[in-house]
């Protein structure tokens, strides 16, 4: 059809005849109907980190995992749930020795390097108080230089456990962290600015790259505005 279209403009042009041109009506490719687009189906809510929380803790208290993993796997959730940092491009990488400088600020506050990102994106990562709360014993008792959270052991323990999502025939997965952040933030009407930032959505056009400039303590304060009232009310503590 391109080259008959093509061909007609031709004879109209040689032939100086625009009456070639008029079969164009017949040669018009068929409109497909645009899909739909629909928003994600899959809806993480507190209730299912909270389940996920509660299932480490049984794991515990049963003797399936030890209190270095409970430790661990505790604050990696926290941690997930509060920042929604990516799984493997950012909280598999992060060290010891970046969380220990973290908690000593008043304002704790997460240095992310470029190669702890996906997008390499230097940024600041506020820390809510449960997860410094949580983070405490790790960074005691580690090395600073190494991994913070034991991400591929938690993945696989998570995997074993079939923990199921409260909206859907899904089981929760270490992605859902993320999701959960960004979709509760849109509950808490969280900054847009702010939420992009520390998330690093959306954060590729030219205001980013040549005009904003977010400094640790405002970064901390706008997020505070929104998360600092929110907890989780079964966060997984020993009793």
């Amino acid at each position: 059809m391109n080259f008959a279209t093509a061909f007609l403009k031709y004879l109209s042009k040689t032939h100086f005849d625009t009456r070639y041109q008029a079969f164009d009506l017949f040669l018009e490719m068929p409109k497909g109907l645009k899909a739909r687009k629909h928003v994600t189906s899959r809806i993480v809510t507190q209730a299912d980190v909270e389940n996920v929380l509660h299932t480490i803790k049984i794991a515990f208290n049963d003797g399936e995992i030890d209190r270095d993993s409970y430790l661990n796997y505790r604050a990696l959730v926290l941690f997930g749930a509060f920042t929604g940092q990516r799984p493997q491009a950012t909280v598999a990488r992060l060290s010891v020795g970046q969380f220990r400088s973290a908690v000593s600020q008043k304002k704790p506050v997460l240095d992310i390097l470029p190669e702890h990102d996906k997008i390499r994106m230097q940024h600041y990562c506020p820390l809510h108080p449960q997860v410094v709360e949580a983070v405490a014993p790790l960074v005691r008792q580690q090395r600073g230089d190494e991994p913070m959270f034991k991400q591929l052991s938690f993945e696989r323990w998570l995997k074993q456990q079939k923990v199921p999502l409260v909206h859907g025939s899904y089981h929760f997965v270490p992605g859902d962290l993320r999701k959960f952040c960004e979709q509760m933030g849109d509950i808490l009407q969280w900054d847009q600015s702010n939420k992009n930032y520390i998330l690093t959505h959306g954060v590729s056009g030219v205001d980013w790259r040549f005009y904003k400039s977010p400094r640790p303590a405002p970064v901390f304060d706008i997020y505070m505005k929104y998360w600092g009232d929110f907890h989780f009310t079964s966060s997984g503590e020993l009793s």
